[in-house]
């Protein structure tokens, strides 16, 4: 497959995959988006993967406005924003992955906290679900996918899984996505997660 990475800044990791890199990217500012997509214009995607992500911390005692609006404009408005900037680009078929979090779950909220992170992913899980039926039409699924608790730099290297095992799963959910299961909320080991 032709990969096409965007992001703010290229990790070592990335560097050393043979992908298109776009730096400089910033899901937050949709002039950027648009600016990319126009370097789309003899391509079509196959599939399109929205995963950049913040996590911030806040309980009711200390609530901070700032940080849960910032995790509203890059976790729910940025993936909007890249479908809306890239949705000309995308193929009859094609795939949406919109990667959340089971923390977004109303029914997996056993602790409470955390408050701008939840918010936005329960935002994103809706916004994924109207996309599915707004997309039908175009023949364009969308998977709404829970990576898992895994290792990376935003969960400071602790988690339950490595990169590896959750891709691979990911991978799986996003090959069976299709007309009949769009809009579904999955878990990376295949499972759907209750709303």
């Amino acid at each position: 497959a032709d990969v096409y990475a965007l992001c703010r800044v290229a990790s070592r990791e990335l560097n050393d995959l043979d992908v298109n890199i776009y730096e400089n990217v910033d899901v937050a500012d949709e002039a950027l988006l648009q600016k990319v997509s126009q370097n789309f214009e003899d391509r079509s995607i196959d599939i399109l993967i929205c995963n950049a992500g913040i996590l911030r911390d806040e309980s009711l005692s200390q609530l901070n406005i700032s940080t849960i609006s910032e995790q509203f404009e890059v976790n729910t408005l940025g993936p909007l924003r890249a479908v809306k900037c890239f949705l000309n680009k995308m193929k009859n078929p094609s795939k949406i992955g919109l990667m959340t979090s089971k923390m977004g779950s109303m029914a997996d909220n056993t602790s409470g906290g955390r408050y701008g992170y939840r918010m936005s992913k329960a935002a994103l899980n809706a916004a994924g679900k109207s996309l599915a039926f707004d997309l039908a039409p175009k023949n364009i699924s969308v998977a709404i996918l829970h990576p898992g608790y895994v290792r990376t730099d935003m969960t400071g290297g602790s988690g339950l899984i490595d990169v590896d095992e959750s891709v691979s799963g990911l991978i799986k959910c996003i090959d069976g996505l299709d007309g009949t299961n769009s809009g579904t909320f999955w878990h990376t080991n295949g499972e759907v997660i209750p709303w």
